[in-house]
C-alpha cells in the first residue's frame, strides 16, 4: 500500500530569487500553514510583522439587519518579502500555529499593489 503524503498549502512559490534563513518562513523555512485564508490591505508595517484590516458583513438578529464591522488581523512577515510589501498593499495571508501572543498567521502571497488599488 501506498502511503499518501500531506503537501505545503502554500499556494504560490513566487519568492524565488531570494532565499531567506527565517525559520518561520512557509517558503524556505520549516513553518507549515492550515486553516483560514485571509486577504486585507496593510495598515501597519514593523521588522517582522504586519497589521492587516478587512470589512466583513455581521448579522444582528435584534435589528433583521446587516453592519459592517472592521478586522485587525497580525501576520508574520517573512524575510524573503519584507521588500516586496509596503503599508496599502493587498496581501493574502494564512493560519499557522501561534508564534506569538497575538502572530497566528502568515504572509503567503502580494496581490495588488498600493497604487493599483487606488
Amino acid at each position: 500500500m501506498k502511503k499518501k503524503t500531506k503537501e505545503k498549502k502554500v499556494e504560490d512559490k513566487q519568492i524565488v530569487g531570494t532565499i531567506c534563513n527565517d525559520k518561520n518562513c512557509p517558503f524556505h523555512g520549516s513553518l507549515k500553514v492550515r486553516g483560514r485564508v485571509f486577504e486585507g490591505k496593510i495598515t501597519k508595517k514593523f521588522p517582522k510583522r504586519i497589521v492587516i484590516e478587512f470589512e466583513r458583513m455581521i448579522y444582528i438578529r435584534k435589528y433583521e439587519r446587516y453592519a459592517r464591522s472592521r478586522t485587525k488581523i497580525h501576520a508574520r512577515l517573512p524575510d524573503c518579502m519584507k521588500d516586496q510589501v509596503k503599508v496599502g498593499d493587498l496581501i493574502k495571508i494564512q493560519e499557522c500555529r501561534p508564534l506569538s501572543k497575538i502572530i497566528h498567521f502568515v504572509v503567503i502571497k502580494k496581490i495588488k499593489d498600493a497604487e493599483e488599488l487606488k
